[in-house]
């Protein structure tokens, strides 16, 4: 049985070390590392809800996979306007329209997206001793950023729950916080 495992755990590592593409996402004993840099460019980066705005030089790093999902998955919970002319730059991935700041909706980051899997299904959001119903409208990219598409903003960490004010309103958290850590879990 111990050859057997050992067999294929080396097996496991020779298609992952020769998937360039899948040594940069898999996912060992619930870890996710960066898998690459993003050269920074400065542009016309809007400044609401305290978006970070990249900057001319500076390396930002990308993730192509996200923390496991568990029943009270940690999160750093952001504020973002899906509201055309927000700071969510362009429409939502998932519908492809705006969402007004009084709708309960969230983007992921792109290993929590999952390749759109939970695109217009609800998260629970449990912070501030309340818990709210959000639908996931898009995905806060973890590999691209500092561009036009992105609002001149660095690719999202691998953890980051982006939500609408209304998310934030009914958790009872200031949106003047910016940042505030959660636990999430999928509905």
């Amino acid at each position: 049985m111990a050859t057997s495992l050992l067999a294929f755990a080396s097996l496991l590592l020779l298609v992952v070390l020769s998937n360039p593409d899948l040594a940069t996402s898999v996912r060992i004993a619930g870890s996710c590392h960066a898998s690459g840099y993003l050269p920074g460019k400065s542009g016309n980066c809007n400044r609401e809800n305290y978006s970070d705005c990249c900057e001319d030089g500076k390396k930002y790093p990308q993730y192509r996979c996200s923390p496991p999902v568990t029943v009270e998955t940690p999160a750093t919970m952001t504020l973002n306007s899906f509201a055309k002319g927000g700071d969510g730059g362009g429409p939502s991935e998932c519908d492809n329209k705006y969402h007004p700041d009084d709708e309960k909706v969230v983007a992921l980051s792109t290993g929590w997206f999952d390749g759109m899997t939970r695109c217009l299904k609800n998260i629970r959001i449990n912070a501030n001793g309340n818990s709210v119903l959000a639908k996931v409208v898009d995905e806060c990219d973890s590999v691209n950023g500092c561009d036009k598409d992105h609002d001149f903003q660095p690719p999202c960490a691998n953890n980051i729950v982006d939500a609408s004010p209304a998310v934030w309103k009914a958790l009872g958290i200031p949106k003047m916080v910016g940042e505030y850590s959660i636990t999430w879990s999928d509905a």
